[in-house]
């Protein structure tokens, strides 16, 4: 080998290895709607969104075994081309794709590939999307309902709720889930229900040790706290429901249920559970109870206001 060819490739592994310190980010076309409006620009190579998806897999694994840390966001072609007409840049170049790319990524919300399927991407990425959503959602209502102080005790006294549910449902599995209608704040005090809109709703899964040690994700528990905030500051109905084990004949899961009212969570009796939970939402006919289920009434919280 030459001295120059020696040159090169002393130069080519210090680069190759300095990509593997650089991090990537993949934006994705979910659905096949979103696809097609993309194949309006002539730059944009796929025509079949289920070859499109294989080729991304294929992307995906390529970058992971290169030891690339990859990040994937949701590409939008309505955000986009907004993006584009907003900042004067052409939407039928692949250079602005990837500047839009980063923007996404830079402000919104991303999932980290880690070995998983499309499909599961896809899911984790839209599941992602509707909590940010919820947050923000949520975050507005309570700025307006009750100020920038009143929004950081409403908060706290929401993250004081959840503890409290959670040292009450004791060592397990636990999923939690906090429903409160939409409302429209008026201008006056208080707060108008929207009964057309679909409520807030927040999901949470916690796991508590025998030594009282929990374990849950952040984010969900922002979004829980923050949705439960909304029904506290604002008066809105709205309710929590505790389903706790594994729904196995001999260890049945056990479901309990609060309502918020007058800022706080009131447990709601055995019958009350049973109907929440065997009611269809939408068309209010009863349906048959889970099997591996006992519905138990909530457990009394006393407020902090009352210790």
């Amino acid at each position: 080998m030459s001295h120059t060819e020696n040159l090169s490739t002393s130069r080519r592994v210090p680069r190759r290895a300095l990509r593997r310190e650089v991090p990537s980010t993949v934006a994705l076309l979910a659905d096949r709607e979103d696809f097609t409006a993309m194949r309006s620009y002539s730059t944009f190579a796929f025509h079949d969104h289920a070859q499109y998806l294989r080729q991304m897999q294929g992307l995906l694994r390529s970058l992971a075994a290169q030891g690339i840390h990859t990040s994937v966001v949701l590409f939008d072609p309505d955000e986009y081309a907004a993006y584009c007409a907003g900042t004067g840049q052409d939407p039928d170049a692949a250079a602005t794709r990837s500047r839009y790319t980063a923007e996404v990524a830079a402000s919104g919300v991303t999932v980290p590939y880690q070995g998983q399927a499309v499909d599961d991407l896809v899911s984790q990425l839209i599941g992602a999307a509707g909590r940010r959503a919820t947050w923000e959602h949520a975050t507005a209502i309570l700025a307006r309902a009750s100020g920038c102080s009143g929004h950081n005790a409403a908060f706290d006294r929401a993250s004081e709720a959840l503890s409290r549910l959670l040292r009450t449902a004791g060592a397990g599995r636990h999923h939690l889930v906090c429903s409160v209608p939409v409302i429209r704040l008026a201008d006056g005090p208080g707060a108008e229900e929207t009964p057309d809109s679909p409520p807030l709703a927040a999901v949470l899964h916690a796991r508590c040790a025998d030594d009282g040690t929990v374990q849950l994700g952040e984010t969900d528990a922002l979004v829980f706290c923050t949705v439960l905030a909304v029904g506290l500051a604002t008066g809105s109905p709205g309710g929590v429901v505790l389903r706790t084990g594994r729904g196995t004949p001999d260890a049945p899961d056990r479901v309990r249920g609060w309502s918020l009212r007058d800022g706080w969570l009131h447990p709601l009796s055995e019958a009350e559970v049973f109907d929440a939970y065997c009611t269809d939402a939408e068309t209010g006919e009863p349906v048959p109870p889970e099997p591996g289920v006992t519905y138990c009434a909530g457990t009394p919280l006393p407020p902090p206001a009352e210790e």
